[in-house]
């Protein structure tokens, strides 16, 4: 299937301004930590994109797709998305905004791992070079620079890089088969399912109600999950998972410059590295020759 490079464009044109969004509200969840308990701050988040998302796409449910493959996506999804979130969000705890950008970041090193084994053809040399250098780089990252210690909240956050990764895959193979509209509704309400049936044994709630929290909560749940989320899926309609992971990459970027410009996290030769490096692994990774007639793979 070929896809017109003007609408390829204002997909991948897509994904960059959600990568944007995704990226200048790590601060923001940060500090809104401080006021409530992870998961139970995910519930909220998720719940109320989902019932926005719920009204604004009330009328694409009478044709969905095959239902079989509906449910088997939004389920898929809506796990790995709160398996990545909550991963992420209790890392955010324990280790510092901009670390846990370029850990998050990680992720779109591994998309192409998981695509081949999809595929079943292994990884190229490029890719492999890309995963060396994004190692070589979380070392660096992570035993010098913003923390000098590779903490529980870095362990944390590498695990929700491989949720995210699977993820993108999931949402790039099952976004061509049914209603994408459908598909963004399922996985954030699986978020919020899944958030609702754990926050009450993985962790102790709490919550303190204040502009800080009304804040990070009104802009998550409406711009960095609603919005962005139909958007995303719609883009990987119409590209394929390594040409969107390219575009993620600015992501980590972002989010290093608003905590760098709004919050004065400080920057060491070695972090810069450290995140250079990350960042060249990710541009090997996805600057491969691609096939045309193989473009939408997942």
């Amino acid at each position: 299937m070929t896809v017109p490079p003007s609408l390829r464009l204002r997909a991948e044109l897509a994904v960059v301004l959600v990568s944007f969004i995704w990226g200048s509200t790590f601060l923001v969840v940060k500090m809104a930590l401080d006021d409530v308990s992870p998961i139970l701050f995910l519930l909220i988040r998720f719940g109320l994109a989902f019932l926005l998302l719920m009204v604004l796409f009330r009328g694409r449910f009478s044709n969905p797709g095959p239902l079989r493959l509906v449910w088997t996506g939004g389920c898929a999804a809506g796990l790995l998305l709160f398996a990545g979130y909550a991963l992420q969000t209790v890392g955010l705890r324990y280790t510092s905004v901009s670390k846990s950008a370029f850990l998050t970041g990680l992720y779109i090193v591994l998309i192409p791992l998981l695509s081949s084994f999809v595929k079943r053809s292994g990884p190229s040399w490029m890719e492999w070079l890309g995963i060396g250098l994004a190692t070589g780089g979380t070392a660096l990252l992570t035993s010098g620079g913003v923390q000098s210690e590779f903490n529980r909240g870095d362990a944390l956050t590498i695990g929700c890089a491989v949720a995210f990764a699977a993820h993108i895959v999931v949402v790039a193979h099952y976004s061509r088969l049914v209603n994408y509209e459908v598909l963004s509704v399922l996985q954030i309400g699986g978020v919020a399912l899944f958030s609702l049936l754990t926050f009450g044994w993985l962790e102790t709630p709490y919550i303190t109600w204040g502009p800080r929290l009304i804040f990070a909560v009104s802009l998550t749940a409406v711009f960095a999950t609603a919005i962005s989320f139909a958007l995303y899926t719609w883009a990987q309609a119409h590209t394929s998972a390594t040409r969107a992971a390219l575009f993620f990459s600015t992501e980590p970027v972002f989010a290093g410059l608003t905590a760098w410009a709004l919050a004065g996290e400080s920057w060491t030769f070695r972090s810069v590295a450290g995140a250079a490096l990350i960042l060249t692994g990710i541009l090997s990774a996805e600057l491969k020759p691609v096939p045309a007639q193989r473009h939408l793979s997942p």
